[in-house]
């Protein structure tokens, strides 16, 4: 069984980014607020929308974090790391439902345009820009190792395209007077957020179904085990994740009981899995007919306890 994880002091070093940017995300979401139902501007709200979410997925990851320090005990062998996805899940369903409600509320003005301030619409836009440039900044590093970060990174990433818009908006506005400019915005914002969110919810939802890691080629790793010397059969393969980075793997491997010892094909099984990013493995090792005889036992013997062979 592996050991020695790098992972949660990996996640440790996410924690005061996220924390500096809640902290510039909040208060300027309180400004954006005010100021979208000063200025009358949908697309303004859109991003206040947006911010919130933000807000939220940064929440929620600092959340995730302590959580996951949590060490693993009689109940939750495993420790606490899957609470991170449950967080990136929660993330991408909110931002998916806030898309949604932009989406309808730019349809019902599009249909009678409303008055806009575009000057206040500019000066907040920018300001909003500015903070989120901040905050991807501090967690970009952070994105690339965690799917919890990569969510809040996500939201990050795409309220700044929609301060982006938001500015392009105003200046349309206030040069030509086209208020529906501003419901416009508002759909090509929550049009571009769709599609990435969804993309965050079925790897999210791949993780909780425990399935296999999208950096994980199955056939390629049971075929390199099946090319270790003294192997002759692999059966009850798992490979899944128990958060993201954190790949875990469980096999039976049939082994030649005349040729080498057990102790010597198991290390190099475990050394082949370990290069396909599976730090974490549960390996039973057994003589050639083991498994046909076992199987033919189960009926008679439900109780039967296999011995595992597990590395360190």
């Amino acid at each position: 069984m592996g050991a020695g994880h790098s992972h949660g002091e990996v996640r440790a070093g996410h924690e005061k980014p996220l924390w500096i940017a809640l902290a510039l995300t909040t208060t300027f979401l309180i400004a954006e607020v005010i100021g979208a139902f000063i200025t009358g501007s949908l697309a303004l709200l859109s991003d206040a929308a947006h911010m919130f979410t933000d807000a939220a997925a940064l929440a929620v990851s600092l959340a995730a974090i302590q959580i996951g320090r949590r060490a693993a005990d009689r109940k939750r062998t495993f420790g606490y790391y899957r609470f991170e996805i449950l967080a990136a899940a929660f993330n991408a369903t909110l931002l998916f439902l806030v898309a949604m409600y932009i989406l309808y509320e730019a349809y019902r003005r599009l249909q009678a345009p409303e008055e806009i301030q575009s000057l206040g619409m500019l000066v907040i836009a920018t300001l909003g820009l500015v903070i989120n440039l901040a905050s991807m900044r501090l967690l970009r590093a952070g994105s690339e190792e965690s799917l919890n970060v990569e969510g809040a990174y996500l939201e990050v990433w795409s309220d700044m395209l929609g301060s982006v818009g938001v500015i392009a908006a105003a200046v349309i506005i206030r040069f030509t007077g086209w208020n529906w400019v501003d419901s416009a915005v508002a759909v090509g914002i929550g049009l571009w957020v769709l599609p990435r969110t969804w993309t965050l919810l079925k790897k999210s939802v791949n993780i909780l179904l425990q399935g296999v890691p999208e950096n994980v080629d199955i056939e390629a790793l049971e075929a390199a085990i099946l090319g270790v010397d003294g192997v002759k059969q692999v059966h009850d393969l798992h490979v899944w994740a128990l958060t993201s980075g954190r790949n875990v793997l469980s096999a039976h491997v049939v082994v030649d009981p005349s040729g080498r010892q057990e102790q010597e094909i198991l290390a190099d099984v475990d050394r082949v899995v370990r290069g396909f990013h599976i730090p974490h493995t549960t390996i039973q090792v057994e003589a050639d007919g083991f498994h046909a005889q076992q199987q033919g036992s189960l009926e008679s013997s439900p109780g039967q306890v296999h011995e595992h062979s597990h590395l360190k």
